[in-house]
Order: structure tokens, then C-alpha cells, then sequence
């Protein structure tokens, strides 16, 4: 499916987007556009107001989770780009041309339902639900377009093994780093030890030698003596 190229205006967020959180973050955005599908099919037949509350609801938080869907693929996608092959790359661009219909779409979506909710004629919401159907066709589509990027083209598979293998050097490096440290430490000890031992032994013979001196001296007394 060829799009027409489509792009929005660059949005600096107040907070950086963690790597690696547009997988968790893709669960919500696949799964609640079909929910919001089948209660929709359920209100066909039921016809309640609280089930349209529930939909507008799930529509609200699906838009939601389609935006930071964009939003947490564009950071990985920037990551994975320079390592997949000249076919990943183009793949990659596709996906995130869907991505930004998607992210529009959930809006036009959820427009369409308040339409939906304040129209009586049956044709509006008629309406409304087939463009929800072609949207969760869309989301199945980027969904399965996602899966080949990983699972074909090594999408973000490629750099997590390159940040383990960087991970786990840094660790090593650490380690040699700690050993010789601690080798140095006791090193250092033990060469203090040796420094204070050839201290005390250096004052012994010192001591000594004052002791020898001073017996060798004669005392006053023994000095009077003799004169007399």
C-alpha cells in the first residue's frame, strides 16, 4: 500500500521517551480499537447509551495510545534505522508513514463518533463504523508490518544485542578494574606495614645506644669521691 507522503510538524516533548518502550505501548494501541469494534457491534443490537459512553471512552484513551505510539516509534525508530539493511530502511519509512495516518486517524475517528452520538438518522453512525472497521484494518496492518520489521529485519533486535555485548564489556572492564584496585589496596597495606616495622626497628638500636651512653657516663657522686 503505496501512501502519499505525509508529515507533521517536529514537537519537542517537556520529557524524554525511554528506548525501547514503543513495543509495551503497541499492545494498547492494536488491542483497544478492536475492543472499541466489538462494543460498537454489541450496541447494534443492544442499543444502550451506557455501551456509546464505554466506546467514546476506549476511543478517547485508544487515541491516546495510538499518539504515543508514534511518539515512542519515532525514538526507536531513529535508533534502528542505521543498523537494518537498505530493505529494513525502506520498510522502516513505511511504517511510520501508516504510523502518522494512524495517529490522524484516531482523531478523525473519535470526531466521527461524537457525530455518531449527536445524530439521530442511522446513516451518520453507519457511516461512523465503517470508517472505525478501516481503521482497526489499518492498525492490523501496522501491527503485522511491525512484526516483519522485527522478526525479518532485526528492527531494534540488532541494537539491544549490540547494547547487551556493550553492557556486558563495560561489566568486564569494571571487574579488572575493581581487582586491580583491590590488589593495589593491599598492596599499599602491606608496603605501610613494612614502613612502620622499618620505623621500630630503626628506634631500637637508637634507644639502645642512648642506654649504653648514658651507663657509660660517670655519676657525680663517684666523681666527689675520688677527689677526696
Amino acid at each position: 500500500m503505496n501512501l502519499p507522503a505525509i508529515s507533521i510538524p517536529q514537537i519537542d516533548l517537556p520529557f524524554e521517551i525511554p528506548l525501547l518502550m514503543h513495543p509495551p505501548v503497541d499492545h494498547f494501541a492494536i488491542a483497544l480499537p478492536i475492543v472499541v469494534l466489538l462494543v460498537e457491534f454489541i450496541n447494534l443490537f443492544a442499543n444502550r447509551r451506557s455501551l456509546s459512553l464505554l466506546s467514546l471512552f476506549l476511543l478517547i484513551i485508544m487515541m491516546i495510545a495510538v499518539t504515543a505510539a508514534y511518539f515512542t516509534g519515532s525514538v526507536d525508530g531513529k535508533e534502528a534505522y542505521p543498523l537494518l539493511s537498505e530493505a529494513g530502511q525502506a520498510e522502516l519509512k513505511g511504517h511510520k508513514l501508516l504510523g502518522t495516518y494512524l495517529m490522524l486517524a484516531s482523531g478523525i475517528v473519535l470526531l466521527f463518533k461524537l457525530g455518531a452520538m449527536m445524530a439521530s438518522r442511522g446513516l451518520v453512525k453507519a457511516f461512523y463504523l465503517l470508517v472505525l472497521v478501516l481503521f482497526v484494518a489499518g492498525v492490523l496492518k501496522q501491527g503485522k508490518d511491525g512484526g516483519e520489521l522485527v522478526y525479518e529485519f532485526g528492527a531494534n533486535v540488532e541494537m539491544v544485542k549490540t547494547l547487551d555485548d556493550e553492557k556486558f564489556d563495560l561489566e568486564e572492564e569494571r571487574d579488572e578494574l575493581e581487582s586491580e584496585l583491590e590488589a593495589k589496596t593491599e598492596a599499599l597495606e602491606a608496603a605501610k606495614e613494612e614502613l612502620e616495622s622499618l620505623k621500630a626497628n630503626s628506634a631500637q638500636p637508637a634507644e639502645a645506644e642512648e642506654t649504653t651512653t648514658e651507663s657509660a657516663l660517670p655519676s657525680s657522686d663517684t666523681e666527689t669521691s675520688s677527689g677526696n
